[in-house]
């Protein structure tokens, strides 16, 4: 086992006071070491300057941190982390890594100061994540927004491109599509563009075509503006309120 402050502790009392001050550094460079669980110098830079630049479960530790701050984490919360992994398309392996770093995220102990101005190129990446994780239970808390505003400042992104980011993925409150002719279902079955007697393999087409052409991560990148992003947010959750109640009416998986 190494213990990367036992070892400076025991220079430091060597230059300071020979072989007395060798022991007496090292004796409380090891009590810092088991206290923090400090085993590398790897795990010393994280502790004094927070993960690397090139941690890719950064994103993880931020998730952890969200979920954790308003005191609670949700069930929710291990959802949407859990859909942010399949959105990555992250093998077993890197599972396991991203709930270790989710874990570590909630414990609140890593600077994420250096670690985010390092990772600017990455900045809208990550704070979209944010936002979704932060929306998870319906409602943004100040602790929340005040956290992610922050880290966006260390990203360089400005209020106005977050509070863009912030609307986009907030709920909507009508609830399902409504139907002039009355009922839910004619509404989502218009929704998807099909009928009642549509096949089901055709409807499942027809609603991965319509999310593919009009997912907001799509727009990642593309400059558009926070009004278009919203619409076509709200326009996926239409999708996905449509095809759900069709899928229950038609009792197909």
């Amino acid at each position: 086992m190494f213990w990367p402050v036992t070892l400076l502790g025991a220079f430091a009392g060597w230059a300071l006071a020979s072989i007395p001050g060798a022991l007496l550094g090292g004796l409380l460079g090891q009590v810092l070491d088991r206290r923090l669980r400090l085993n590398s110098w790897a795990a010393l830079r994280a502790r004094l300057w927070g993960a690397p630049a090139d941690e890719p479960m950064l994103l993880f530790v931020m998730l952890g941190r969200l979920a954790k701050c308003e005191g609670r984490v949700l069930p929710e919360h291990i959802r949407q982390a859990k859909a942010e992994m399949q959105r990555l398309s992250l093998d077993t392996v890197a599972q396991q890594q991203a709930i270790a770093a989710f874990a570590r995220g909630k414990t609140g102990h890593d600077s994420l100061r250096r670690p985010l101005q390092r990772q600017r190129d990455e900045g809208e990446r990550l704070l979209r994540a944010c936002w979704r994780m932060a929306w998870v239970d319906g409602q943004i808390g100040q602790t929340e927004q005040e956290l992610i505003l922050l880290w966006g400042q260390w990203l360089g992104v400005s209020v106005t491109v977050q509070e863009g980011w912030r609307t986009a993925y907030a709920p909507r409150r009508q609830g399902p599509p409504a139907s002039p002719a009355g009922g839910a279902y004619p509404a989502a079955l218009r929704v998807l563009g099909v009928s009642a007697d549509t096949d089901p393999a055709q409807i499942k087409r027809a609603y991965r075509r319509l999310l593919s052409q009009h997912h907001p991560d799509k727009l990642t990148g593309s400059g558009a503006s926070p009004e278009r992003i919203r619409e076509a947010t709200e326009r996926t959750r239409d999708l996905h309120q449509a095809y759900a109640l069709v899928r229950q009416q038609r009792g197909f998986r």
